[in-house]
């Protein structure tokens, strides 16, 4: 497997992350654990004695990060033989078995709290992702992720988001343009924000990779009445965000952009965002919007419990 593909199919927004970028992580990972050897195995346990130690549930969520850890197990020690049980994605309770491994007892050993550390944030995030989502199913509203993620973790908090249910969002700064508050300041209002924006990709595509930059989505994010008017008159974006709207202002914004379609002829994706909580999503979605941001996806998710014991 030269390279690692996360999909989310809801968005059709794909991260590939190439296999040596995840090798280097994790030789980072155990950098940071062993450095120059687990003196508490070593003291104890012979080094050519076999084993065998299995990852146990012990928490109801969404499974992630199975294919992460056996690549982590491939990296530490390649001998090593998985049997798995369960895969990314499935739905999980206390007591259930993943997946059992087999191999030297002081591999085993080391990789264990790494392993743990990236399977139970994945598998927290995923779950989080999950219960934001299954609020708003019937809505035909989509919950997104941000940026608000982990340094150096981004690409697999994000694939734990699309296991859960949830949909990804750029994935960084290189691959749509959402022009922020801060941007409209900086360039001096809404018209001349989006018009850089869209004669700056315009300008990319004609020094070559047309495909890419003409297909780049804009975004802008909007604080009030005025500003959605302005970007709609524009003809520019592709996506309006609603920023700190309340619900019912939501409602508002929504019918105008839709009556703007009605005249334009064309689908405008609408995006609420701003301190949505897991008791307030449904009322957003309900408004018809599109979609529905939530930096608590991958910044205040409450990590899976699980352990990885021995098997006598």
């Amino acid at each position: 497997m030269e390279k690692k593909q996360y999909l989310c199919t809801k968005s059709q927004i794909i991260i590939l992350m190439d296999r040596q970028e995840l090798r280097k992580l994790i030789a980072i990972w155990f950098e940071e654990d062993i450095r120059d050897g687990d003196h508490t195995s070593l003291s104890c346990i012979p080094a050519a004695q076999m084993g065998c130690q299995q990852l146990i549930i012990k928490d109801t969520g969404v499974l992630a990060g199975v294919e992460v850890a056996k690549e982590i197990i491939n990296y530490f020690d390649p001998e090593c033989r998985v049997e798995q049980f369960l895969h990314d994605g499935d739905h999980v309770k206390p007591g259930d078995v993943a997946f059992k491994v087999y191999g030297k007892e002081l591999s085993l050993l080391q990789i264990e709290r790494t392993m743990l550390n990236i399977m139970q944030r994945m598998s927290g995030v995923a779950t989080t992702a999950h219960r934001y989502q299954s609020l708003i199913e019937d809505t035909g509203c989509h919950v997104l992720d941000t940026r608000k993620t982990t340094p150096g973790l981004r690409y697999l908090e994000k694939e734990a988001v699309a296991l859960g249910g949830g949909m990804n969002h750029r994935i960084g700064l290189f691959d749509m343009i959402l022009l922020k508050d801060n941007h409209v300041d900086f360039a001096g209002g809404i018209t001349n924000a989006l018009t850089r924006a869209r004669d700056y990709l315009n300008a990319k595509a004609a020094e070559g990779d047309a495909e890419r930059f003409l297909n780049m989505k804009i975004e802008i994010e909007v604080r009030n009445f005025d500003e959605i008017r302005e970007a709609l008159a524009t003809g520019i974006p592709d996506r309006i965000m609603l920023d700190n709207f309340t619900p019912e202002k939501t409602r508002e914004a929504v019918e105008m952009i839709r009556e703007w379609e009605r005249s334009a002829g064309r689908h405008m994706e609408i995006e609420s965002s701003g301190g949505i909580t897991i008791d307030t999503i449904r009322s957003y979605a309900e408004q018809g919007v599109d979609f529905v941001s939530v930096g608590a996806l991958t910044h205040s998710y409450k990590s899976l419990d699980m352990s990885f014991k021995a098997v006598k």
